[in-house]
C-alpha cells in the first residue's frame, strides 16, 4: 500500500466515524433523547482523528509528499477541535449553574428531584450539543483532506 492509499484510508475512516458519531449525536440533541451509545460514538471518532494525526506524523517522517500541503493541516487539525471540544464541555455545565442561579454543582442536590433531573438534562444537553458539532467539524476537514490527498 503507497502513502496516497495510506492518507486517503485514515481521512475516508475520519470522516465517516465523525459524519455518523456527530448526526446520531446531533439527532439525539434536536430529539432531547440522550443515549448511552452516543459518547461511545463520539470518543471513537476522536480516537480515529488521533489516529489519523499519527498516521500523518509517520507520513511525513517517511517523506511523503501530498498534492497540498493543506492535508497537514486538514489530519492534525481534528485532535486540536477534540480538545477545544472538551473544554467546551466543562463551560458548558458551568454555564447551565450559572443560567439557573446555581453557585455550584452541590446546589442541585438541594433542588427538589425534577428541577435536579431538569439541571443534569440540561447540562447533557449542551454537552452533546458541543460534541456532535465538534464530530461534524472534524468530519468536514476529513472529507478536505480526502478531497486534497
Amino acid at each position: 500500500m503507497d502513502e496516497r492509499t495510506i492518507a486517503d484510508l485514515a481521512a475516508w475512516t475520519v470522516l465517516v466515524v465523525n459524519a455518523l458519531a456527530g448526526v446520531f449525536a446531533a439527532w439525539r440533541w434536536w430529539q432531547v433523547l440522550p443515549s448511552e451509545a452516543i459518547w461511545p460514538l463520539l470518543r471513537a471518532g476522536q480516537a480515529v482523528a488521533v489516529g489519523q494525526a499519527l498516521v500523518a506524523g509517520g507520513l511525513f517522517a517517511f517523506g511523503y509528499d501530498p498534492p497540498d500541503g493543506l492535508y497537514w493541516l486538514y489530519a492534525v487539525l481534528p485532535v486540536a477541535i477534540g480538545l477545544i471540544a472538551e473544554q467546551l464541555r466543562i463551560v458548558a455545565a458551568e454555564q447551565v449553574l450559572e443560567n439557573r442561579g446555581l453557585p455550584d454543582a452541590a446546589a442541585v442536590g438541594g433542588l427538589p428531584e425534577a428541577q435536579q433531573r431538569s439541571v443534569v438534562l440540561a447540562i447533557v444537553r449542551r454537552e452533546i450539543g458541543i460534541m456532535a458539532l465538534a464530530a461534524l467539524v472534524v468530519a468536514f476537514l476529513a472529507l478536505r483532506a480526502a478531497l486534497i490527498i
